[in-house]
């Protein structure tokens, strides 16, 4: 569901909170912010990329004479196969079971009260 900038899906003790740009269709979603943020406050994050959005980064990094051209790093970084908040959903759905998001994600710890 829309909460403001957020895409926010909510599973059995946690969210997964996207940020998509504005308007950008759902289901071609390839290159997005996202949070798994536990029942208990506890946050990690990440940023989600297909495969094709980063053969699409290589390719402009290369043309523009980056050394990045010729390797991909992200610290956070997710790759996933297909677009689509559906996908990227069932992926982290499944790091969230085996307990892998903890690897894959970035601790941010909980949100701190204002």
């Amino acid at each position: 569901m829309w909460d403001g900038p957020f895409y926010r899906v909510k599973r059995d003790g946690y969210e997964i909170c996207f940020v998509p740009g504005a308007g950008e269709d759902l289901d071609e979603v390839c290159d997005v912010d996202m949070w798994v943020v536990r029942d208990d406050g506890e946050r990690w994050s990440g940023t989600v990329f297909t495969l094709d959005e980063v053969h699409r980064i290589m390719d402009r990094q290369r043309q523009a004479g980056d050394p990045e051209g010729d390797y991909w790093w992200y610290w956070d970084g997710l790759i996933v196969r297909d677009p689509g908040v559906a996908s990227m959903t069932a992926v982290i759905d499944g790091l969230v079971a085996s307990g892998e998001y903890k690897t894959v994600l970035r601790h941010v710890g909980p949100e701190e009260e204002i």
